[in-house]
């Protein structure tokens, strides 16, 4: 896609905004058993789904690096919903595990990839569940091509879940924002170095979703690359 392509769909969606990462969010609740014990949603913004995740969860921690997101999504919640907002830097700051699930939309390309991917197999339980919704860099032909088929698609989500009115921002759609800068063809290899078995795959709307199975305790699973 074109620059000036990309800038005539950022004025569409000022005027017309729906959010492409809870648009992930019914898919990676499909990914998780039914019931789970401990939850941790890494880039929780508004708290969406750190909320989602908490009516399957018996404890959710939620961490954002930006304060005055964390601060609304704490207005947000319900003093009875089992969420934890903490504002802090995901690789020093993370609540200590181990969770049985952990979540990260939208959220990995703002952190160095393999530093927080290591973070998340140490803080993941045995048979715990790992999902990511990430954004990459349009590289290929691939990349091009679907970037081109969900330019229609988007347009008409958008008219159809905003009823073709003008419609405010989202809450969710406030947080800071930064480009990607590695391809999915490099985010591929780099994560199976991490994450053996990690199944990922290209997305409509320019993201990207990836799933980890930590193995049971007991079963050796494959090691990290660069383990001793």
């Amino acid at each position: 896609m074109t620059t000036r392509a990309f800038r005539a769909i950022d004025r569409f969606h000022d005027v017309h905004p729906w959010d492409h990462n809870a648009h992930h969010h019914p898919w990676i609740m499909r990914q998780l058993p039914r019931r789970f014990g401990r939850a941790l949603d890494v880039g929780s913004g508004s708290g969406d789904l750190a909320r989602l995740l908490a009516t399957r969860a018996t404890e959710v921690r939620a961490l954002d690096a930006d304060r005055a997101i964390v601060a609304r999504a704490r207005e947000l919640t319900g003093p009875a919903v089992p969420v934890t907002f903490t504002a802090g830097d995901a690789l020093t700051e993370t609540p200590p595990g181990p969770y049985d699930v952990i979540t990260c939309v939208a959220t990995l390309h703002h952190l160095p990839f393999t530093g927080a991917l290591d973070l998340f197999r140490r803080h993941l339980a045995p048979g715990g569940t790992l999902v990511v919704v990430g954004v990459s860099r349009t590289a290929s032909p691939g990349d091009h091509l679907l970037g081109a088929a969900a330019i229609p698609l988007n347009i008409a989500l958008a008219l159809i879940k905003n009823k073709g009115r003008r419609v405010p921002r989202p809450v969710s759609m406030t947080a800071p924002t930064r480009p990607a800068a590695m391809s999915f063809a490099e985010i591929v290899r780099d994560a199976r170095r991490v994450l053996p078995g990690a199944r990922l795959r290209r997305r409509l709307f320019w993201r990207y979703t990836l799933v980890w199975h930590r193995p049971p305790a007991g079963v050796r699973g494959p090691s990290p690359r660069g383990d001793r």
